[in-house]
């Protein structure tokens, strides 16, 4: 597992970070990834349920995509921090480049958790499933 955190940049909402977490495609390692999430959520503030929210999304997301990974390659999770959420890049190179159905339980439950949900397919067959969770306004008493 690498990690790479790149230099602060200021955009419209504040502070943007960028995190890349690769690993190997196998389920055996996905509690590192909960974890990486459960604490990059925390970072912004993210309520406790939000967190769950979270880390159970990403869960799903690489359920459907380790159905399809090509053996002996790697998982691929970019996060984007930004001043009021997350976004969540889950990638994998596949053997043959198809999306995840939309019309399963799966996709119904992971866009209930996430917020916005999308799934790309790159030139090389390489499987994206994009979440962008936005923090829920704090309410003013």
């Amino acid at each position: 597992m690498t990690e790479d955190t790149a230099v602060p940049t200021a955009d419209a909402m504040g502070v943007r970070d960028t995190v890349t977490v690769r690993m190997p495609a196998d389920s055996a390692y996905l509690s590192v990834l909960r974890t990486a999430t459960a604490g990059l959520a925390a970072r912004l503030d993210f309520t406790l349920d939000e967190i769950e929210d979270l880390r159970i999304g990403v869960d799903e997301a690489c359920a459907m995509l380790l159905t399809q990974a090509l053996p002996g390659t790697d998982l691929t999770t970019e996060f984007e921090l930004t001043g009021d959420g997350m976004r969540i890049s889950v990638s994998v190179l596949t053997t043959d480049g198809r999306l995840p159905a939309r019309d399963t339980f799966a996709w119904t439950v992971l866009s209930a958790l996430a917020g916005d949900v999308d799934a790309v397919v790159g030139s090389d067959d390489r499987v994206s499933i994009v979440l962008h969770k936005r923090r829920d306004p704090v309410e003013s008493a």
